[in-house]
């Protein structure tokens, strides 16, 4: 699933933001608490539609103000990468791609209806409201993490994903900023 929203804030905040995941659960839904066990690691505990699940994930690719992509390594099988356009100086587009394979009987009649794109909508419009109220970043982590070998690539984030190219955005880096 694909879904992406204009932030009115510069990329850099928005970026920030996004690296703070212990504060996912103020805005994402069903997300009950994340913590942060190493640069690279997270451990989630979510409760989504009666299902309590806790799972690990790790970041397996990070570049400031451009990218964060991350890969499940226990529990839910899922992947997902999240990219940072800069539309204008104050103006940002999130774009996240998701890919998650539903278990039990209600995710797959979830998934189904579009309950999940849904909920990645939902949460996309409440960190909107969360960034652009704040009016900044509550913390920022400012690290690269390389993608993996050549060739290597998680099931979300595929070689030369169908991102648009964002190059008529971006006048100032010449080209789009997807990494």
């Amino acid at each position: 699933m694909q879904e992406s929203i204009d932030v009115s804030v510069p990329v850099s905040t928005a970026y920030n933001q996004w690296t703070q995941f212990e504060s996912f659960p103020q805005f994402m839904g069903g997300v009950d608490s994340i913590t942060q066990t190493s640069d690279t690691s997270t451990h989630w505990v979510t409760s989504i539609g009666g299902v309590h699940r806790e799972f690990d994930a790790e970041i397996t690719e990070q570049h400031p103000d451009e990218r964060v992509a991350w890969k499940s390594t226990d529990g839910e099988s899922h992947a997902g990468v999240v990219t940072f356009h800069r539309l204008d100086e104050n103006t940002t587009r999130l774009m996240v791609q998701i890919d998650w394979h539903p278990e039990t009987f209600i995710e797959k009649v979830g998934a189904v209806v579009n309950a999940d794109a849904s909920q990645v909508k939902g949460d996309l419009k409440r960190f909107k409201a969360f960034i652009e109220k704040s009016g900044g970043e509550t913390g920022a982590w400012r690290g690269d993490v390389a993608a993996p070998p050549s060739g290597v690539t998680s099931e979300a984030e595929p070689a030369n994903s169908v991102l648009p190219d964002t190059s008529a955005d971006d006048p100032e880096s010449g080209g789009p900023r997807v990494g």
